[in-house]
């Protein structure tokens, strides 16, 4: 595919980004709720557009089909178990989470957790490792840019070019308007991987399989359909990947974005609409893949190479696609990055700093996350699918502390840092020495550190004055929120 359509498709598709993140722009306010949560005041619609864009990214498009077309069926199988547990967790801490950040004014999960234990360090603590654990998370998806656009070019677009043209793009966004902007356009690129997706998807299973693609698949691929994952690594992968809803702080931080209860409920339905319909359309062009480009090294490059054997249009509004949904990511994860530097950390440091300080020294990170992030996808580490659940892996370690946040008062802040951070070190240490102690990778290992330090930790200390209300306060939310709007 010539360089000049890649290009021009993606001017045209950034254009269309502009204008909506301009009216996204003519009605941000002042401040930091404002800039950072869009003021608490998004729509249903919205925010499970923003929601569901944010997670579904090039970890799907790329990354997934990347592990479908090695593994066969199998990361249907630990990816459909974080499905099932997104929608259960959500219908639990989504409302706690968001009535908390209306009685509160929380802007992050750090800050939440600093607020509930009593004790700033916690924001620095869980602020880091946030920033520390999404470096690779963000890197993965200007991978999967940098290998669409040199794939579809036959490497005339440079793979450091494309991995550099999406930073750009989700600069622009989030910096622009922040999270309104981010949301706005979120919408428009989730309505397009949907609609991308399908048309792919529909020229494929007339174009390539006459005779139906699970028969097709059946005799020539069978094993692909079987599950061949051992319980060690289904366990390993699983794991982070079904509570990273929760502990992942671009994710968390749109729990307290809904502007009323209907909008929170919304949310919720339309990310379940939307991850079951986009999670089949990836595990179908997974399979699809080992018939139309069998035989590749590098499993990354499934999609990339099959999106050569369709037409040229049809190849290149599909790419706009996988932009889209890598964007969406990338400026969610910059923009709540950015958000926990100036809260979380510059406000521990300076308590009495103003809130337009904060704003400045939260939006200076952002051109500094994007060049960090994009230094680290040159290094091009295999399958981005496996990376992106070690990021996940990484914030295992405050589970417990999430857990406890609201359904234990007796959790102290002494049991929130001791537990966390020898647990993080214990999960990098295991991942990058590639060890699995009794064949238990290393979130279930740092996991089960972080729970026994928070338990015991907990018992052996005084807990905040503040734990038995908050507790009682966002356990009945259903109550408090009918208060908040009366």
């Amino acid at each position: 595919m010539k360089p000049a359509w890649i290009i021009t498709a993606l001017l045209i598709w950034f254009a269309a980004g502009n204008v909506v993140s301009f009216f996204a722009r003519k009605k941000l306010g002042s401040g930091i709720p404002e800039y950072f949560l869009g003021g608490r005041r998004i729509s249903g619609v919205i925010a499970a557009f923003t929601l569901s864009a944010t997670l579904y990214s090039a970890f799907m498009m790329i990354g997934l089909v990347g592990l479908v077309y090695r593994a066969g069926i199998a990361p249907f199988g630990f990816e459909s178990v974080y499905y099932i547990s997104a929608i259960l967790l959500m219908a639990v801490f989504v409302p706690r989470f968001w009535i908390a950040g209306k009685r509160y004014g929380y802007i992050t999960a750090s800050d939440l957790f600093a607020g509930r234990y009593e004790n700033r360090a916690i924001a620095v603590i869980v602020g880091l490792m946030f920033i520390i654990t999404h470096i690779p998370f963000t890197s993965v998806q200007l991978m999967g840019a940098g290998y669409l656009t040199a794939g579809l070019s036959n490497g005339a677009i440079p793979y450091w070019v494309g991995s550099m043209i999406l930073g750009i793009i989700a600069f622009v966004y989030a910096w622009w308007a922040g999270m309104r902007s981010v949301a706005w356009t979120d919408a428009l690129q989730g309505v397009v991987m949907l609609l991308t997706s399908f048309a792919l998807l529909g020229f494929i299973w007339v174009v390539f399989f006459p005779d139906g693609m699970f028969n097709t698949i059946a005799a020539s691929y069978s094993e692909k359909l079987r599950f061949t994952w051992g319980w060690s690594i289904w366990l390993g992968l699983t794991l982070p990947w079904m509570f990273t809803m929760l502990v992942s702080p671009h994710i968390n931080q749109r729990f307290f974005i809904p502007k009323n209860v209907r909008a929170m409920r919304g949310m919720i339905v339309g990310f379940g609409v939307f991850g079951f319909v986009y999670m089949m359309l990836v595990v179908l062009f997974g399979l699809a893949a080992n018939h139309i480009v069998p035989g590749l090294e590098n499993a990354d490059a499934a999609m990339p190479s099959m999106l050569k054997m369709v037409p040229m249009a049809l190849g290149l509004i599909f790419a706009v696609g996988i932009f889209a949904a890598s964007v969406s990511t990338v400026n969610s994860v910059v923009l709540t990055l950015s958000s926990i530097v100036g809260r979380d950390i510059y406000r521990a440091l300076a308590p009495k700093i103003s809130e337009e300080k904060e704003l400045f020294w939260g939006k200076l990170l952002i051109p500094v996350m994007f060049v960090i992030a994009w230094v680290f996808a040159q290094f091009k580490f295999e399958l981005i699918g496996i990376l992106s659940t070690m990021s996940a892996g990484g914030l295992m370690s405050i589970l417990p502390t999430l857990v406890g946040t609201f359904f234990w008062k007796r959790g102290t802040a002494a049991a929130v840092i001791i537990s966390s951070i020898p647990s993080v070190i214990i999960i990098g240490s295991l991942y990058m020495a590639k060890l699995q102690p009794l064949g238990l990778w290393a979130p279930v290992w740092g996991l089960i550190v972080a729970t026994v330090l928070y338990v015991i930790v907990s018992l052996m200390t005084k807990p905040p004055a503040k734990a038995e209300e908050f507790v009682a306060y966002t356990n009945n939310w259903q109550e408090n929120a009918r208060a908040l709007t009366e």
